[in-house]
């Protein structure tokens, strides 16, 4: 018996010694193979450093060596030079493709921006350059000599003749002193003194009614009194408006004559409200009239006018513009140019380069040959041609201008993105590239369809692109209408894209022919 003992236990430990040498080898072995799999960092010739290991289901999650999710699937190596930039969600096309769109790429920089500010006015009269023909004393108009609206008149051109009781009154006042002074110039020196003053004091009486030096010195030369008085304009200018009538009578202030200089005239420009901070007084203006096409009048802003216009949401601006030939006329329409731009340079891309979704705005960044990256921004200013980028995109960095997909501002990023994917998805494929494509096959069985939300559940065989492993998942559909004529439990073929980090959505889906395998069985 302990004979056979001894066997027995001599047999049980050389199996444990067996079990325990494979155990070991199978180990060492596997890890062996593992080190032959995971590709080498940099030191092998033609080949890329390997900055890190990123999810498969695109969840931020990295890792600094090959590991495995939970679903059992590979992380993906992210090569230099090809590390995933803000968004996180690249396009990739073929230089081919690149070619065909007419993609061109313009660098963003610091720049000054110039933004025309145009607007719309009308050319009315300089009012500091109104005269009033007013006589400050009650008579009667006896003669005119200007007697039409509109009538150019001169500095000192007899305007009309009046007679007035008054001013005779005064001259005979004027005239008494002097034959006074005359009288008494052997007399003492206060009869004199006395005489001068009343002289003088009728003088100055005449010149407080406004009656010009010309006709105070042909009263002081001729020393007779006359029965009227000729008014003469007091500038250069335009009738612009005549109450006087011959043989009218008029009382003291009461205007009869208004006279315009036109030398000199103002435009009333009406800016829209999102331009008036960028206007300034002292700032140049160029103005153009329909009157006279292709002539370019320079001006200057002067005022600002206190209030706002309701209904066109417009601020007035004054603009003092110059009119020597008098050429110009009030009430002319006019085009109004204002260069108005930043103290500063800022960064600045063109403002084609910016996608605007109206919720956000996005930028289509040149990573690579063929590898663009959307970026949400920042706007500030804006110029002609160029728009401040306050986040979003560095200095140097290369963004996209022109590209037939982008019809206009209004373009839809996701639409942009699925017109490059689709167009470059035969280069993708070809290229082996997975991490960044934007299009993915699959083939499997439809398990369930969720009308309320939306999605469908499909359990898929293996999807080479992302180095999936079949598997059950739910997928967001694209439109609903992909499900219709579908059941569950039929084999079918689908296309999905990565619209965010983790979430692919199903662009097509439709029944496999009968009696095809699919790989999810």
């Amino acid at each position: 018996m302990k004979a056979l003992a001894k066997v027995v236990l001599l047999i049980v430990l050389i199996a444990a010694a067996l079990g325990a040498g494979y155990w070991w080898g199978v180990r060492h072995a596997a890890r062996a193979g593992a080190q032959l799999q995971a590709p080498q960092p940099a030191s092998e010739a033609g080949k890329k450093k390997i900055l890190y290991y990123r999810n498969p289901m695109g969840q931020p999650d990295t890792s600094p060596v090959p590991k495995k999710d939970p679903m059992g699937m590979d992380y993906i190596p992210v090569y230099e030079g090809e590390a995933e930039q803000s968004s996180g969600m690249q396009v990739v096309i073929s230089t081919d493709k690149v070619q065909k769109l007419g993609v061109r790429t313009e660098t963003a920089a610091l720049r000054e921006l110039t933004h025309t500010v145009r607007a719309v006015g009308t050319l009315q009269a300089d009012e500091s350059r109104l005269q009033s023909v007013a006589p400050r004393f009650e008579g009667w108009v006896e003669k005119l000599y200007v007697n039409t609206t509109g009538q150019q008149v001169a500095r000192g051109q007899p305007l009309m003749d009046i007679y007035s009781p008054d001013l005779v009154t005064a001259q005979q006042e004027y005239v008494i002193a002097v034959k006074g002074l005359e009288a008494v110039k052997d007399g003492a020196p206060e009869i004199q003194a006395s005489m001068r003053n009343l002289m003088a004091g009728a003088l100055e009486r005449l010149r407080n009614w406004e009656i010009s030096e010309r006709e105070l010195e042909a009263l002081k030369r001729d020393g007779t009194l006359r029965r009227t008085i000729t008014l003469r304009s007091p500038v250069n200018g335009v009738v612009a408006e005549k109450k006087a009538v011959s043989g009218m009578r008029f009382m003291p202030g009461e205007a009869l004559y208004q006279i315009s200089d036109l030398s000199s005239l103002w435009v009333v420009a009406d800016i829209a409200e999102q331009d008036l901070g960028l206007v300034r007084p002292g700032q140049a203006a160029a103005i153009e009239v329909n009157a006279f096409p292709g002539r370019t009048y320079k001006g200057k802003v002067t005022f600002f006018y206190p209030t706002l216009t309701t209904e066109t949401r417009t601020g007035k601006v004054r603009i003092e513009l110059a009119n020597p030939g008098g050429l110009l006329k009030p009430s002319m329409y006019a085009s109004v140019e204002l260069a108005a731009g930043l103290s500063r340079k800022v960064l600045a891309v063109p403002a084609s380069a910016v996608i605007d979704g109206g919720v956000r705005r996005i930028v289509l960044v040149r990573l690579a040959e063929g590898r663009f990256d959307p970026r949400e921004v920042k706007l500030g200013a804006r110029s002609d041609d160029y728009v401040e980028i306050l986040e979003g995109v560095k200095a140097g960095e290369e963004v996209v201008v022109a590209a037939n997909f982008l019809i206009d501002a209004e373009s839809n990023l996701k639409a942009a993105i699925s017109g490059l994917g689709a167009s470059s998805q035969a280069s993708t494929a070809a290229s082996g590239s997975q991490s960044s494509a934007v299009s993915h096959r699959g083939e499997g069985t439809l398990d369930a369809i969720d009308a309320k939300t939306g999605k469908a559940t499909i359990t898929h065989g293996p999807i080479a692109t992302l180095k999936w492993p079949g598997m059950t998942m739910d997928f967001t559909l694209a439109n609903p209408a992909l499900v219709t004529g579908l059941k569950p439990g039929a084999a079918v073929s689908f296309e999905m894209v990565e619209r965010k980090s983790g979430e692919y959505v199903i662009t097509k889906l439709e029944a496999k022919a009968a009696g095809t395998a699919h790989a999810g069985h």
